[in-house]
């Protein structure tokens, strides 16, 4: 028996950092929602834990034992050995939960394949701090370190056009440059479709500024999406791609298609908001 769960791409709508704890972690304040397109996990039952990774990305994978889908695997019991296939699609240090979605897509697969209960928060986040959001995979509000986890109702059923450049950027360089790390939280969600808009306007990603000053290219990438009149468009994560929000599908298409023609190596997919 095989057990397949998708790992669909995240992005962060909005991250606020709040503050550093003496550990070094970061309070964060984000507003995460989830694409229906990313990559894929199929488990099956084997002889020994194994991890096979196959899709676009594959020349860009460097296969380690501290791979974050071997990592969820043995968060599991000894005995529970499993073969694991990874389609890898998304560019890898994008911003776009790429790893973290991995894993939380192989810690709900072995879940499935062994009967067993899925690994607490604390374990999770000792992957990731995504991770605890992408086992969610749909609209979240992910605050603390990325452990506290609250649904996020009426994100209005909306498409996105995602664009990298190809540059992988590190997430702990890009904090270390931010320039505040006590920042405000962000403001109260609305609940109307109507609000909704207007009030993304108004909040930020923190992080954004400290990555074009280390990826100068990601000012590039967020002008390319604007020339395509989106109805709104912003760094994800700690970078480096990029995202454009349009009322329609085929808008977000014909986006992703114009900036592939005119930039032939950067990566574009599309894909409406996963709401519920």
């Amino acid at each position: 028996m095989a057990i397949r769960v998708s790992a669909p791409a995240k992005i962060n709508l909005c991250l606020h950092v709040l503050g550093q704890r003496p550990d070094g972690l970061h309070m964060l304040d984000s507003l995460v929602v989830f694409l229906e397109c990313g990559e894929w996990v199929e488990l099956r039952k084997a002889a020994q834990t194994t991890l096979r990774i196959i899709g676009p990305q594959l020349e860009n994978m460097h296969l380690t034992e501290d791979n974050l889908v071997l990592r969820a695997a043995h968060l599991f019991p000894a005995g529970c050995a499993t073969e694991i296939i990874l389609h890898k699609n998304m560019p890898i240090a994008s911003g776009i939960g790429g790893g973290s979605a991995d894993a939380a897509a192989t810690l709900k697969a072995m879940g499935q394949l062994w009967e067993l209960p899925l690994p607490r928060i604390a374990e999770q986040l000792a992957l990731g701090a995504d991770v605890p959001a992408c086992m969610e995979s749909k609209p979240v509000l992910m605050q603390g370190v990325g452990d506290l986890i609250s649904t996020v109702q009426n994100i209005p059923p909306l498409y996105v056009c995602l664009v990298n450049s190809g540059e992988a950027v590190s997430t702990a360089l890009i904090f270390n440059q931010l320039m505040s790390k006590s920042n405000p939280a962000l403001d109260p969600i609305p609940n109307a479709h109507s609000d909704w808009l207007y009030w993304l306007t108004q909040q930020r990603n923190d992080l954004q500024s400290p990555a074009i000053m280390a990826e100068p290219v990601i000012a590039s990438v967020l002008s390319q999406l604007q020339e395509h009149n989106p109805i709104f468009s912003r760094m994800s994560g700690s970078g480096a791609s990029c995202f454009a929000i349009f009322e329609t599908l085929e808008a977000a298409k014909t986006c992703a298609q114009e900036i592939k023609h005119s930039h032939p190596s950067w990566w574009t997919a599309t894909g409406p908001f996963i709401t519920n």
